[in-house]
């Protein structure tokens, strides 16, 4: 169900960028709100229309074997920056899954037969019905049509009621899905649709629900190395965290951030990438920054223009706070920085999506707590963030963490999509919440793996208490000095 990109910084920065106005303070023609204090939400959301929405893209940052840095663009790869990061680590991880098999009718023939009137056989369902699963569940079945299966879908009812569906991926006549973050303790039910070839439109067999009773750890919990997985728990961790649309130059870009635990009275702080707030090689902050917590709640179908449909609305930061690390150097020579906040005011950030609007961030979304001490390395860990390549969805990775170089820490086999750069890393995870204690942030070229910044040891937590400061941005964002 995932799409494999080896990540690097998704939904990275742009090259260049338009005249300086505050992050996110700018109304729909481009120029800066009459009154600075206050951030207009509904504007900033309605500078994002749905074409500038379908077209805004993550540019991502890689690395080469040798270190040597690229902007990864639909063109090609672009030699960027003027030094060179780590070269590749020995990487020992599961290999890419096999492209699904066509789901084409037996003997390869197309079309269908007019007189097939019924839906496919599906049988040989596992797990059974009233099965117990663990934290990883794979779904399969055996389908079979005379006209050949045009499609099949895993329907998932969570304890809540609620219902996702899932493509199916076909062996011969198995079709399987493999998903992983049940809750545990919980109880889920599981049906499969499948559709023939028999017509235009096709005949359709939905099956009776089973019941799946998760005993093991749910979200992922344990010891089984989770590539890129849609992150289906509930917790403080799937409200906390959102999609970031932002402004470059001319061109907008999606990454990831998640609404952290702060002593402000009056504002909020979204921890993300410092490559998602600021263009290291056109050196100024984003503009026009919106942030959708829990996007994956939406009741769209997809990423749309429309917060009421969000669960949390859209919120609007003033602001973004950077290392001067980060702004004077350039990727890779600014790596060991690669983190940064976006500062939400309490007063006039939100924009529609609550049935009782609550004027404060952190009080509508939840947040999770920031760890500015080392986290274990050798232990399991969460890597989650909003992907491109399957929106709406929150998407994680999850393995036993390691280092890389002096200023990373490294999850090697993780296979996030674009968009999740600045996602949350949590360290432990427990009931879909935990510390967070670094950002997706870089990845290479060739295989898959994730890079993150450490935040312990650094300048972090200095800039985190610059953000719950006083200080007065400049040119759209905060470089504070000192840290």
């Amino acid at each position: 169900m995932s799409v494999r990109i080896p990540l690097a910084i998704a939904g990275s920065v742009a090259l260049a960028i338009a005249a300086a106005v505050p992050a996110a303070m700018a109304a729909p023609g481009g120029t800066a709100d009459s009154n600075p204090g206050t951030v207009h939400a509904s504007e900033v959301a309605a500078f994002w229309t749905s074409e500038r929405m379908a077209a805004a893209q993550p540019r991502d940052f890689v690395l080469d074997e040798t270190g040597q840095a690229f902007l990864k663009t639909r063109q090609g790869l672009k030699p960027y920056g003027t030094g060179r990061g780590p070269a590749l680590p020995e990487i020992q991880g599961p290999a890419a899954a096999a492209s699904p098999e066509p789901m084409a009718r037996p003997g390869g023939g197309g079309g269908g037969s007019t007189a097939d009137t019924t839906g496919p056989t599906v049988t040989n369902r596992l797990p059974a019905d009233a099965a117990s699963g663990g934290s990883a569940v794979t779904f399969s079945a055996t389908i079979t049509d005379p006209s050949g299966v045009r499609s099949a879908s895993l329907v998932l009812t969570s304890p809540g009621g609620g219902s996702q569906t899932f493509t199916m991926s076909a062996s011969g006549s198995t079709y399987s899905a493999s998903l992983t973050g049940f809750a545990s303790g919980s109880t889920y039910g599981w049906s499969i649709v499948a559709r023939d070839r028999a017509s235009k439109t096709g005949n359709t067999t939905t099956t009776p629900s089973f019941s799946l009773l998760i005993s093991g750890s749910g979200g992922g919990s344990g010891s089984t190395t989770v590539t890129n997985s849609r992150w289906i728990t509930s917790g403080g961790v799937k409200n906390a965290a959102g999609r970031i649309y932002f402004q470059m130059g001319t061109s907008g870009y999606v990454c990831s951030g998640t609404a952290v635990t702060d002593t402000a009275t009056s504002k909020s702080i979204i921890q993300t990438a410092a490559h998602c707030v600021y263009d290291d090689a056109a050196k100024k902050f984003a503009t026009n920054v919106l942030f959708i917590p829990n996007q994956d709640g939406t009741t769209a179908t997809g990423t749309d223009r429309n917060c009421s449909n969000d669960p949390i609305g859209c919120w609007a930061p003033t602001y973004g706070v950077v290392d001067t690390d980060w702004t004077t150097r350039t990727f890779p020579d600014n790596i060991p920085w690669d983190y940064g906040y976006y500062v939400v005011p309490t007063s006039g950030a939100y924009s529609s999506g609550l049935t009782t609007a609550n004027s404060s961030l952190e009080v509508a979304a939840g947040t999770l707590d920031v760890s500015f001490t080392a986290p274990a390395t050798g232990v399991y860990t969460h890597a989650l963030g909003y992907s491109y390549s399957n929106d709406p969805f929150f998407m994680y990775c999850a393995e036993n963490m390691t280092t890389n170089g002096a200023a990373n820490w490294w999850l090697g086999s993780c296979g996030l999509s674009g968009g999740s750069s600045g996602g949350p890393w949590v360290q432990p995870m427990a009931g879909g919440t935990g510390p967070l204690v670094s950002v997706n942030s870089w990845g290479y070229t060739r295989g898959p793996g994730m890079a993150g910044p450490k935040l312990s040891g650094s300048s972090a937590q200095c800039l985190f208490t610059a953000a719950q400061g006083s200080s007065t941005p400049t040119a759209g964002g905060l470089i504070p000095s000192g840290c």
